[in-house]
This record gives C-alpha cells, structure tokens and sequence, in this order.
C-alpha cells in the first residue's frame, strides 16, 4: 500500500506511527500510575475524613428526653468540601441519630466493626466509636459513623484523566504527521529539483545543463554532483558522436560527388562500345551500361540522402509540381511494364529545388510500378488545398503489409513476405525531399493498393 505513496508522506507517515506507538505506550504507563495513584488517594481521602470525624465528633443529647439536640461539626458543613455524605447510627439499635441532606440510606453495618464497603453507587467507610454528651458526662452513646463518596466522582476523574491522554496522544501524532511532513518537505525539495533538471533534459535533450548543487553535505548533495558529472561525460560523448557523425556525412557527400565524375566517363565510354561491338562482346557492353546506370542512380541516392543529413540544401526557385509530376510520368512510360498511368496534374507553384522534386515524383512513381503486379492502374494527381500543395500518387495493388507500415520510409525497409524485397532507398529520399521542403509525406490509411500523400507549402 505505501508504494503507492510518494517518499514525502511515507517519510510523515511512519514518523507519525513511531510517535503514536511511543506515546501509546507512555500514555498507558501513565495512566495506569495516574489512575491506580487516583484510587488510592480516594480510598485513603475517604478513611482519612472518616478517621477525623470520628476524633471530632460531638453529639449533644437531652436526657430527659432521650434524644440528640445537636451535633458538631455540621454534618453538612463537614461533608460539603468533598461532596460526601455522613450518617451517624446509634451502634445499639440502629436509629439515625444524624445525617447529611439527601443521604440514602446505607443500611447498617456489622456492630463494633469498623470495614469499608460499597453501597448503593457509594463507597463507604464505618467508624464505630462511643461518645460522651457535653452536656452531661454520664451519657455514654455508641453510634457508627458512615462517611461516604459516590464512586462516580471516582470513575469521572479517571475518566477525565484517561481522555486527556488520549487527545495528548492524537494531539502528538497529528504534530508528528504536521513536523514529519514539513520536514520530508525540506529533506525533498533538494530531490525535486534533481527531477525537475532531469525532466527539463529529458524534454530538450540538452545534456549541456547543469543540475542544481545543494549547499549541504550529504548524500543529496553527492547525487547530484554524481548526476552533474554524468551529464559532463554525456554532453562530450555526444559531441564526439555528433563530430563523428558529422565526418562520415562529410565522407559520404564528398565520395558520392566524386564518384559522379568517372561514373560518367565511364558510362560514356560503355555507350560507345555498346554501339560498336556485336554478338557478345556487344551483350557484355549492354549489360556493363545498365549496371552503370543503377550505380549513378545508386550513388546520385546517396549524395541526395547525404546532403539531407548534412542540412545542406540545394538553392530553391519557384517550381511547377504539376509540370514535374508530368515529366517524371513520361520518364517512366517506356519502363511502365504494362502498368496504366493516369496523370491529373494542375498548376502549383512551389518553391522548392526542380531535380530533388523530379526524383521526388519518380520515386513514388516508381515505386508503384516495382511493388506492383503488371495491369495495376498508378494514379498521380497534383492539387491546391488550403495554401498548400499536395502530391497524391495511389495504385490499386495488394499495397503494404501491416508489418511494414510504421517503417515504410525507413532505408533498405524488408517486410516479411515482401514481393519486392526492400524498398531500398526509394521512400527514404521521398521523405528526406519532402523535409527539406518544409513538407510532409504519409501513407494513407487502410482502403485497397497503396496511397501516398506529400503536402508541401503553396506559394
């Protein structure tokens, strides 16, 4: 359950519950003290009243008459300060010679006994004593006194003091849960801040920021000096990454460039064999050009993908995507393979590089023609929406395996079963052309063949 509970209110959490067992157990120990120390002191109160009435008692009795006139101390007066109540018995027949007001009756006790029992909610303690009349020395009267106090007053106490240490143990807990909190608080914020850079670094993917150094000297603070200097170590492993890449990009535009220049010579001089030699030899030349070819185009490929990595782009010039589209269809009609060509191209004006948008066409084109059964219809139509202009090139083929649809535009993409083998590097020029144009490239959604949409800004 507490996993599901940040550090900051587990921290306050178990400090509450430590204070809340200590303080449990302190509050039993005392209360159980207190309460015993209560009884005591009650039971002891009791007979002690009762021990002082019995030294001060006086009864003032009528002889002639035969009954009490007065008695000192006030039974009331004497029983009022602890809210006791008293009654005085003649010890030979039981008859109330004395009594405080309101006082129940307490029955009578065993003669000459003194004991202490509980009556009727009240505890009560007997004194057995004779007394002689002031007035009259030969009057000897036994009597018993009862001092008594409601164990409620007893109960009530406990139970007030037994309250008090309950709301001092909730009282304490909730400060310890209060104190925990704050404090986990103060001992986070260092850790927040750690999250906090590292989220920012996540978000930006700049390893060149630095976290935060607490002014402490602890383990938070050896983080985040643990953290700052993988940070270091990140921020120059990239940069020597990125030089490296850098280099290799370098070396690949460069090499492909210079390939260009005895490609060329070369295909000019497999042109002229192919048209000078017969029979074999002839055959042999043919084949020599057509693998040429592939290789300019394979290496023309690489110079493009290369430049896009580099982010050097060719100058840009208000170009017609409808015209290019055209153009690059009627490259392909002679290669079409019995494939239907349908060409709906309008007027869009796009600025933008003339041969990188030609290959850009050619490509998709292409890529219908080789991914496809011959008799597929391959439709390209190029339109205005919105300020934007959009290529459309869609066929109605077997189109592409769901396996292969998230990375389609990848280099050299295989799909398991794929008639074609990989798409080389096809798509991939497709997407970095529309990159560098500031545009977009997708493959549609479901429906029957295959639909590529390239959207491009308008001018």
């Amino acid at each position: 359950m507490l996993e599901h509970v940040s550090i900051r209110w587990r921290l306050a959490l178990i400090s509450a519950g430590l204070t809340c067992v200590i303080l449990c157990a302190f509050a039993i120990a005392v209360g159980e003290a207190t309460t015993s120390r209560i009884r005591s002191d009650f039971r002891n109160q009791l007979a002690a009243a009762a021990d002082d009435l019995k030294g001060r008692l006086e009864i003032y009795v009528n002889a002639e008459k035969g009954r009490v006139t007065r008695i000192s101390p006030p039974l009331d007066a004497y029983a009022g300060a602890e809210h006791a109540v008293i009654r005085i018995l003649n010890d030979n027949n039981g008859q109330v010679l004395g009594t405080t007001k309101e006082a129940p009756n307490l029955g009578r006790t065993i003669p000459f006994v003194d004991r202490t029992e509980f009556i009727q909610g009240y505890r009560v303690v007997s004194r057995h004593t004779l007394l002689h009349s002031p007035t009259d020395p030969q009057v000897k009267v036994p009597v018993v006194i009862q001092y008594a106090r409601k164990v409620s007053d007893l109960e009530n106490t406990v139970t007030r003091v037994r309250l008090f240490l309950i709301f001092g143990v909730a009282g304490g807990t909730l400060l310890a849960l209060i104190g925990g909190l704050w404090l986990a608080g103060r001992a986070m914020r260092p850790i927040a801040g750690l999250t906090q850079t590292a989220r920012r670094i996540a978000e930006t993917g700049d390893p060149e920021m630095r976290v935060p150094q607490p002014r402490a000297d602890d383990e938070v603070a050896e983080l985040a000096h643990t953290l700052d200097d993988m940070l270091h170590s990140l921020a120059a492993s990239r940069a020597e990454t990125e030089l490296a890449l850098q280099r290799q990009r370098q070396f690949v535009a460069d090499a492909s460039h210079e390939l260009r220049t005895p490609l060329t010579s070369i295909l000019a001089n497999l042109e002229l064999l192919a048209d000078v030699l017969d029979g074999e030899q002839g055959e042999a030349a043919r084949s020599a050009l057509r693998s040429s070819k592939r290789m300019r185009r394979l290496v023309a490929d690489l110079l493009l993908l290369a430049r896009a990595d580099a982010k050097r782009d060719l100058p840009h010039e208000p170009t017609d995507l409808g015209q290019v589209v055209v153009e690059a269809a009627a490259e392909l009609g002679p290669v079409a393979d019995g494939h239907e060509f349908d060409v709906d191209a309008e007027h869009a004006i796009v600025a933008g590089s003339p041969d990188e948008l030609h290959r850009l066409a050619l490509n998709l084109m292409e890529n219908a023609i080789k991914h496809t059964p011959p008799g597929t219809h391959v439709r390209a139509a190029v339109e205005r929406e919105n300020g934007h202009v959009v290529l459309t090139v869609a066929d109605d083929g077997p189109g592409i395996p769901d396996e292969l649809r998230d990375r389609i535009f990848e280099r050299f993409a295989r799909g398991d079963g794929d008639r074609g083998g990989s798409f080389g590097l096809g798509l991939s020029i497709v997407r970095a052309v529309a990159e560098s144009h500031h545009g977009t490239v997708t493959l549609a959604p479901g429906g029957h063949g295959a639909r590529f949409i390239v959207t491009l800004p308008g001018t």
